[in-house]
């Protein structure tokens, strides 16, 4: 054993790591102790090594996922890992701020009820435009369809969103747009449907209103939720947004 070795307590305490995190390193093939005693197990440092422990103990604090941390480490690809990393968290910061703008009008407001009325709707010939998403990129998604839909062509009707029923951690987003020519077919049927008036990120409180109606009236609700957008958002300003939910009567 070198004497410029560190046993695992002072190490960690050189590093701000406890013993457990430094393991735990161990154990992952991401900080390997310089030697370990072969009769007790216990593991010894180099001071050089103190660099990678605070820098695994930095990106932990920024909430780096480990996998990328060996990256950077590696140096195979670290800039592209911190990049997809810092891309998560503002998408979780952005996810937050709708959950809060959501929380904020229901404080305003008091649970939302959504004035339901029952309609039947026609079969109608549609374009598709699909996009994976999840429950945090679904705004994304919706947009990357409806830009898709529109390429190279004008619309011809109201486009409309077609989400799950119930959310998975990873689905299809689909937006339609009637089309004479289409290959696909919008079904028709009985629907349970609302008018949201608002921003597009504060739907989901009038899909819960409507959600509640039907347990109110007794029905079984049939996916998808229908998002019929009845106005353009380049023209129409966030709050007078009209878009009429519907989500069809499974039971009808």
């Amino acid at each position: 054993m070198s004497d410029d070795l560190l046993p695992i307590g002072r190490f960690a305490r050189l590093c701000r790591l406890s013993v457990k995190q430094l393991r735990h390193y161990d154990d992952l093939g991401l900080l390997a102790p310089a030697w370990t005693d072969p009769a007790s197990g216990y593991r010894y440092y180099r001071p050089a090594q103190a660099r990678d422990a605070l820098t695994i103990g930095l990106l932990r604090t920024l909430e780096v996922p480990l996998p990328a941390v060996a990256r950077v480490l590696s140096g195979d690809g670290g800039a592209e890992a911190l990049r997809a990393a810092r891309d998560r968290i503002e998408d979780d910061i952005a996810r937050r701020r709708r959950a809060l703008a959501l929380l904020e009008r229901v404080l305003a407001g008091g649970l939302p009820e959504a004035a339901v009325s029952v309609v039947r709707e026609p079969a109608r010939r549609v374009a598709t435009a699909r996009e994976a998403a999840t429950p945090t990129t679904i705004a994304a998604a919706t947009s990357a369809c409806v830009r898709r839909l529109l390429s190279g062509r004008a619309p011809s009707g109201a486009l409309v969103g077609l989400f799950p029923l119930d959310m998975a951690e990873e689905f299809d987003v689909r937006v339609v747009m009637e089309a004479p020519d289409g290959g696909d077919l919008l079904p028709g049927g009985a629907f349970a449907a609302a008018t949201h008036t608002g921003p597009y990120e504060e739907i989901p409180l009038t899909v819960h209103g409507v959600l509640a109606w039907f347990g109110d009236h007794g029905h079984v609700p049939g996916g998808p939720v229908r998002e019929v957008y009845l106005d353009d958002p380049a023209t129409t300003a966030p709050e007078r947004l009209k878009t009429q939910v519907m989500i069809r009567l499974e039971d009808e």
